[in-house]
């Protein structure tokens, strides 16, 4: 029997993946210049925020899927629908990508008409019912690379990415430092009865991708959780950023400049970025209280700030006494 009422159409899994990068171009854009970058559909609006600092949004697009949903026991389980995608711009330098979709926990028995899908944005519907935390576990743990007709969201953000790098709106596209593009892949599923919010993991899996477990009360939305992920992307991405530059400096080099040809960039366009929670839904903070504790983000990112002053400092120092031991 098909599934009917409230608790069918009710999200009973949420999954979705962020890709984050540094904007290919010289000098952070403005907010006038992201909306243009952001404007992936004319008969939505994008969203700007200028507190604490420039946070552009897109409208969200939808591209329409009928495969394989991917399981950790091997469960066959086809879905339908649309997942959403959206990108994002931090200050203008930082550029994400991010797609997801949700899942009830039972769909009909059999496929119905587009038109069932499309009145649900964003909405995979089984085609039978769903082994949730199945499906979790195999959305995170999916090799993409295998091939095959498993639903791939990665493809969606990254696809998005690709289309707003490649703007003509971005003139010169001399980016001010190298930087890799990272990936973060989280599955959200129901707390227990009473329960409140949990970060179940964050590891870093093969290939550098980051994966993230969540348990939500049932009245969160999943564009919520999306949001954390996000919050959580960017913030992974600085720091993943900074500690890779810092790693190659030689302390105590005697090559000044090439030193400062790695600092400076950092301090003119990532130093000031570190603001987590700034944006994500109040009942979901605690979960950034758990990367607070362990790992530790914020303590690894003020160690590496001071590490960046203190070279400045360092190299200050030096050119000072050469200056006055110059004759």
């Amino acid at each position: 029997m098909g599934a009917t009422g409230e608790t069918a159409r009710r999200p009973h899994l949420a999954c979705g993946e962020v890709r984050t990068c540094l904007l290919p171009c010289r000098d952070a854009v403005g907010a006038a210049v992201s909306e243009r970058l952001l404007q992936l559909r004319a008969d939505d609006r994008i969203r700007t925020s200028n507190r604490p600092n420039l946070y552009v949004v897109s409208p969200e697009v939808l591209t329409g899927v009928d495969c394989r949903l991917p399981t950790a026991n091997g469960a066959k389980v086809r879905v339908v629908g649309t997942v959403a995608a959206r990108a994002s711009l931090t200050d203008g330098r930082v550029l994400q990508a991010s797609a997801y979709f949700s899942a009830p926990a039972a769909g009909p028995d059999r496929r119905r008409p587009w038109g069932y899908y499309l009145v649900r944005p964003g909405v995979l519907v089984p085609v039978g019912r769903l082994p949730a935390t199945a499906a979790a576990h195999g959305f995170l743990s999916h090799d993409r690379t295998a091939g095959g007709d498993a639903l791939d969201v990665g493809s969606v953000a990254e696809g998005l990415l690709g289309r707003i790098s490649r703007s003509r709106l971005l003139v010169d596209y001399d980016v001010p430092l190298t930087s890799r593009t990272t990936g973060l892949r989280w599955a959200a599923l129901p707390a227990a009865a009473g329960a409140g919010v949990s970060l179940e993991r964050f590891t870093v899996a093969e290939g550098g991708v980051r994966l993230a477990e969540f348990r939500v009360p049932d009245d969160i939305e999943p564009a919520a959780v999306a949001r954390l992920a996000e919050d959580f992307a960017v913030h992974d991405w600085l720091l993943t950023t900074v500690v890779d530059k810092l790693d190659g400096i030689r302390i105590g080099s005697a090559d000044g400049a090439a030193a400062l040809k790695v600092l400076g960039p950092l301090v003119d366009h990532l130093l000031h970025l570190w603001m987590p929670r700034a944006r994500v839904d109040r009942r979901l903070v605690a979960l950034w209280d758990v990367l607070e504790d362990d790992p530790g983000f914020s303590r690894q990112w003020h160690t590496q700030v001071q590490r960046v002053r203190d070279q400045l400092a360092l190299r200050a120092a030096s050119a000072q006494r050469e200056s006055l031991m110059a004759p």
